[in-house]
């Protein structure tokens, strides 16, 4: 398999420093104490926003920090910000800076206006090497007071960044073939299989179903099957889609293993309720789980599907109860989006597109996650994406692979399957109102 050409554009290392003037107005609220923070844009990608950290002395420079703001652009995207950049203005990342709080208040953006930078970008050639645009401090204020003007601090870089790009040729429940994509050619290479464990449909009416009992802690992927309980009347279970190579020989699954089931008084999967699925690996002849996908709808104005991937550490051959999440956050359920696993970007969950389906941050919340567990953990950055149509839209998933995650056609197969997980929970996640698509409702055979 040979991959795609992308180039990581990052933006990072952000910190403000504005002189304390001798009598400060009244009206003015220094950035010491109060937040400041950014808008990211580059021509033709969604606008970034970031925190910017006051420092009021000098910039740790042997310090890494997690990325404010990514952009992942393929070799089209480079072709045409590289030709935009010969036959017009000169290509720039274009940088305002406020102070006061990120976000909106009764629907009226925050925040004043402190001034804006822009950085040239030369991407001719980045696609098999790095480049640093920037890396330091920049006036932001007039040139005539450059001396006592606020300076901001960041570091612009590109990086080559290959991935596989893999294409559903239908949508997953339609057990369709899986294309690799190479500029203008596409390839076989996988085949899928979806299938019901059960009879009577996806959205089941039965009085109860009684779930053996297993010992296991709340977080650990065997407490998926749930306990000695009642399952309310309606519930969608039992789906899975398994991945084939070309020889027909299984490389990957995904299962449904809690079902998904409306919260009491309501036609919806709630967040304290999710479904779930575990993604599967062949090994020493039998499925060895490797991740577990979460699922829920949203309550609120964002009305979504929320997720949470988690990583399931594989110990000397023995399953460990500690997980490690890598990604969380929430998909349209109308525009759709893209579920992304980036294990270099903002992990303060923060920065998020703009005006934008889903979030590109992941993981979500401070901390180590799963650098020191993950596979190939020297390898950080980009990890996968998936796109995902929104509700009644045909969606044919398009698969993106940081290639330093694959070193075999298992590994490759694994994403797939979960690529597929995701935009079948778009489904599972529909209100129970609502119904389903006959290829989730009629009865299949198990494949064996």
């Amino acid at each position: 398999m040979d991959p795609c050409p992308f180039v990581r554009l990052t933006v990072g290392n952000l910190a403000l420093k504005i002189p304390v003037a001798s009598k400060p107005a009244r009206s003015v609220v220094h950035p010491s104490s109060s937040p400041c923070f950014c808008k990211i844009k580059l021509k033709n990608f969604p606008l970034q926003t970031a925190v910017i950290p006051y420092i009021p002395s000098q910039f740790p420079e042997g310090q890494l920090q997690t990325p404010a703001a990514t952009f992942h652009l393929s070799k089209s995207d480079l072709d045409r910000l590289v030709a935009k950049s010969i036959f017009t203005n000169k290509l720039q990342l274009k940088i305002s800076l406020y102070t006061g709080r990120l976000g909106t208040t009764c629907g009226v953006n925050s925040g004043r206006l402190l001034g804006k930078v822009s950085v040239p970008l030369d991407l001719a050639g980045t696609e098999s090497r790095g480049v640093t645009f920037h890396n330091g401090w920049i006036s932001i204020g007039k040139e005539s007071v450059k001396s006592s003007s606020a300076v901001f601090h960041l570091n612009v870089k590109a990086e080559p960044d290959p991935r596989f790009v893999f294409q559903f040729d239908g949508e997953p429940e339609c057990s369709p073939q899986v294309f690799q994509i190479r500029g203008n050619i596409r390839q076989p290479v996988f085949t899928c299989k979806f299938s019901l464990r059960t009879t009577g449909g996806g959205d089941r009416n039965r009085r109860s179903i009684s779930l053996q009992e297993e010992p296991s802690s709340s977080r650990s992927w065997l407490s998926s099957f749930g306990s000695e309980i009642e399952r309310p009347l309606k519930e969608r279970k039992g789906w899975s889609i398994t991945v084939h190579d070309l020889s027909g020989s299984p490389v990957a699954a995904a299962s449904m293993v809690t079902p998904f089931v409306p919260s009491p008084g309501s036609d919806r999967v709630s967040r304290s309720n999710p479904g779930s699925w575990l993604i599967l690996r062949p090994g020493a002849g039998t499925w060895k789980p490797w991740g577990r996908l979460e699922s829920w709808r949203e309550r609120g104005s964002s009305d979504g599907l929320g997720y949470r991937f988690e990583l399931i550490p594989d110990t000397n051959g023995t399953l460990s109860a500690a997980s490690i999440v890598l990604a969380e956050s929430t998909l349209s359920s109308h525009k759709g989006g893209k579920f992304v696993i980036d294990l270099g970007a903002c992990s303060n969950g923060r920065t998020t597109p703009a005006n934008s389906a889903s979030p590109v941050c992941s993981p979500r919340g401070g901390g180590d996650h799963g650098y020191g567990l993950w596979p190939n953990c020297m390898h950080r950055g980009f990890v996968m994406s998936a796109s995902v149509e929104g509700e009644g839209k045909c969606s044919k998933p398009g698969v993106e692979v940081g290639v330093q995650h694959v070193n075999c056609t298992e590994d490759a197969a694994a994403f797939v399957a979960l690529a597929a997980a995701v935009d079948l929970s778009m489904d599972a996640c529909k209100l129970f109102s609502q119904r389903l698509r006959k290829e989730l409702c009629q009865d299949q055979d198990m494949l064996g």
